[in-house]
């Protein structure tokens, strides 16, 4: 999945298209994100032992990871994201092996990041 907490994506289908907002959590099994104020529902909820009150409360639902893209500050709108791998003095490289060979010597670890073709725009 090229979405991560704390990324801010725009939502393309449903209700709330077209806007946008910052991911709060992921859920990998279901292939799901919840954005921060976005696809808001209500749940009733029974009072427990913690002390919490019973009533109904507004929370995020998840939205399917299909229905959103990466928002680009740069073309105000979502893009799509490749992996690219960082290799010597923050050079960027298509593959692993690539990279890896700009160092010339062994590294331990090379760095992935996702990468905007259309803006060049790096997604920390």
């Amino acid at each position: 999945m090229k979405i991560k907490k704390g990324d801010v994506v725009i939502i393309l289908s449903g209700k709330e298209r077209g806007n946008t907002g910052r991911v709060l959590r992921v859920d990998t099994k279901s292939d799901r994100v919840f954005v921060e104020g976005r696809n808001i529902v209500k749940r009733h909820q029974r009072a427990n032992a913690a002390g919490q009150e019973a009533g109904i409360i507004s929370k995020e639902a998840g939205i399917h990871v299909s229905n959103v893209a990466l928002y680009s500050e740069k073309l105000k709108r979502g893009v799509r994201v490749s992996a690219r791998y960082e290799g010597k003095d923050s050079a960027l490289f298509s593959t692993k092996a690539e990279a890896l060979k700009s160092f010339g010597e062994p590294v331990a670890r090379i760095k992935k990041v996702r990468y905007c073709v259309k803006t060049g725009e790096i997604f920390e």
